[in-house]
């Protein structure tokens, strides 16, 4: 798949793809809309409420790697330990992940770079307070035995994926989300909300990013 870097409206860049016609990230703004949706809604919402200093993140995409480079300055802020766990089948180039200039513009020196360069399939400690372990599958074949305290859902939308929206996939994050764990989205079709309450969520539509006017935020209770 030919893949295309695009400026966004808040300075941060994204990738598209033509032929599909998506992109990773909303061109309003990849950088809000990161923070806002999985940052902020997400795992600043689910910290407060785990009890043991290791907070385990599980990210369907890994893409661009902005959800977890913010993710790694929360827990170096808060220094709060995250063990970070990411599914991506089509992984960027390192020559894509540069054009991005996540470090320019976050000033992170090289750590962006550093999660795009680290090995796959193998658990990497980027530095005291965040660990990263990134497979190159399919969420549909993978099989998960660790548990979470917050999903990042970041599949393309339900019409472009639908296999990757269903109540089977749905009850496998279910299933291993610790209790009161989060599951974040930006998708609220109706479709999507009724599928996450069929399988135990409790499924909550909240303020959305610039541009959307809505996200879900789903709970294990």
């Amino acid at each position: 798949m030919k893949k295309e870097i695009l400026l966004t409206q808040d300075g941060s860049y994204t990738v598209a793809i033509p032929e599909m016609n998506v992109t990773y990230h909303s061109i309003r703004g990849a950088l809000q809309e990161s923070i806002h949706i999985y940052i902020q809604s997400g795992l600043q919402y689910a910290l407060p409420k785990v009890a043991i200093e290791t907070i385990s993140v599980f990210e369907m995409g890994f893409g661009t790697g902005l959800n977890a480079l913010l993710t790694m300055q929360e827990a170096i802020r808060l220094k709060r330990r995250i063990n970070y766990y990411a599914v991506e089948l089509f992984p960027l180039t390192i020559e894509e992940a540069k054009a991005l200039k996540q470090d320019d513009q976050l000033g992170t020196g090289s750590l962006a770079m550093q999660l795009h360069e680290g090995p796959w399939e193998e658990e990497v400690m980027i530095n005291e307070y965040f660990t990263l372990y990134k497979t190159n599958q399919s969420l549909l074949d993978l099989s998960l035995n660790i548990q979470f305290d917050v999903v990042y859902f970041d599949a393309f939308a339900p019409n472009d994926q639908p296999e990757l929206w269903t109540e089977a996939v749905f009850a496998n994050l279910f299933n291993n989300l610790n209790n009161n764990g989060v599951l974040v989205t930006y998708s609220c079709k109706g479709t999507v909300r009724r599928t996450m309450q069929a399988v135990g969520f409790i499924v909550n539509k909240i303020p959305g990013p610039i541009g959307k006017a809505e996200i879900v935020r789903a709970i294990k209770p």
